[in-house]
């Protein structure tokens, strides 16, 4: 199918609109954070947006007991996943120095589209071309371009940055990790009825965040702002899910999928512009060649037949 073939439809419409939601995540993750704490904001973010969901799966009329069916090697493994990348993100996040350093540790965050495509080859036996290897090189040096933070490029001043804050970028490369890990395994042990368990998901990681609370308590001071913020997000986020599932049901999965990848850049730019932060040229040529390799990655392994969307993206990530 031609680009020009592709369908402009609703439903590939919403999945483009849930991209664009899913950008906003970063700059208000970081905001909240700021104010309340980061496992606090997780919390009101997470438990706020399964309220929605549970609107949603009413208004939709399916009944709770489908929830009752799904597998339970996909709730427990790929729910697991879920929580442990949403955690990840939102603690790394919040433990970045400043918001520049968010910044990085977002883009860290968006290795799990290259990522994915590399651990489909072990999990759904998929067959790499010859555009993988430097796919995976064009990601990862725009990594090292991202931790340089516009200094002189060198692994010195790559070694230095990332040691002044091991744990936040730790973070941020685990949550690529784990997300990608969950994207390949919903494909694998998930089926065609198993939309439904994000609610559980999202609720799931709600409590977590607040176990977490309540294991490190933060302080914070609630005002209008962070509560505008904390609504905002949770909406954005279980929005773009609904809007995401119609998409990759009804929708031109191949033109959705393509254009997932360049949420790493609207990200940034959003993160730039809600935080007030403008980095050098270095982060935005590291974000630019993060998504060259993931797009790179994703063709070479693209399996024969009809154009279809790499699996992982059908449960894509923020």
């Amino acid at each position: 199918m031609s680009i020009r073939q592709r369908r402009l439809d609703r439903p590939t419409l919403l999945g483009i609109a849930a991209i664009l939601l899913w950008s906003a995540t970063i700059a208000l993750a970081r905001s909240i954070s700021e104010r309340i704490g980061p496992a606090t904001a997780g919390a009101a973010v997470y438990l706020t947006g399964g309220v929605f969901l549970v609107g949603d799966l009413l208004a939709r009329g399916p009944s709770f007991g489908a929830l009752r069916r799904l597998s339970r090697r996909y709730v427990l493994g790929c729910g697991t996943l879920f929580v442990l990348y949403t955690v990840g993100l939102f603690l790394g996040l919040g433990l970045a120095a400043d918001r520049r350093q968010s910044i990085e540790v977002g883009l860290l965050n968006y290795l799990w589209p290259a990522l994915t495509i590399l651990f489909s080859l072990g999990l759904l036996g998929r067959r790499a071309g010859v555009g993988l290897i430097p796919g995976t090189l064009l990601a990862l040096g725009g990594v090292f371009l991202v931790l340089t933070q516009g200094a002189a490029i060198s692994w010195d001043s790559f070694a230095r940055n990332l040691l002044s804050n091991p744990l936040a970028y730790g973070l941020g490369a685990f949550a690529a990790v784990t997300w990608a890990l969950y994207s390949n395994l919903t494909r694998r042990w998930g089926s065609s009825d198993s939309t439904g368990a994000v609610l559980l998901f999202t609720l799931s990681t709600g409590v977590a965040f607040l176990l977490l609370r309540a294991l490190r308590p933060e302080a914070g001071v609630w005002g209008i702002r962070v509560a505008a913020e904390v609504a905002v997000l949770a909406l954005a986020t279980a929005t773009a899910y609904v809007f995401w599932d119609v998409a990759m049901r009804e929708g031109d999965v191949v033109l959705v999928a393509s254009c997932s990848y360049l949420t790493p850049f609207l990200s940034t730019v959003v993160s730039c512009l809600y935080l007030g932060v403008w980095p050098g040229l270095t982060l935005w040529l590291g974000c630019l060649l993060i998504i060259a390799g993931s797009i790179l990655s994703w063709w070479s392994v693209r399996p024969p037949g009809p154009p279809q969307a790499e699996p992982a993206l059908r449960h894509a990530g923020t």
